[in-house]
């Protein structure tokens, strides 16, 4: 299911957005009301796609998210021939909503 950036402008019961890492330098981000991720597009039905992290968050900063992360699947298994893993090998990491407001800095 697809969400576009303005209607997720004007959106309530936002949880979160999940932005993530593909292949070659790609972005796509994710919408979560607590069900299934609806994929961010832009208003053409397009997917919202771009190049890097700061990129993807200049153009989600008018969105109103309590919760932000980076999610990027590892292809280490892959790499050094080991089997296909079951579960999900994926690292999430929270990302301040911009660079002057990171909560390391607020922390004693």
């Amino acid at each position: 299911m697809k969400i576009t950036l303005q209607q997720l402008q004007r959106s309530t019961g936002l949880k979160r957005i999940v932005i993530h890492s593909l292949d070659c330098s790609m972005y796509l981000a994710y919408a979560d009301f607590g069900g299934d991720a609806l994929l961010v597009t832009e208003p053409d039905g397009k997917a919202l796609r771009t190049r890097n992290v700061t990129a993807m968050k200049q153009r989600l900063a008018d969105v109103p998210v309590p919760a932000l992360f980076l999610r990027q699947q590892s292809a280490y298994d892959e790499m050094v021939g080991q089997p296909t893993r079951e579960g999900d090998n994926s690292l999430e990491v929270p990302l301040a909503r911009d660079w002057g407001d990171s909560t390391w800095d607020k922390q004693d």
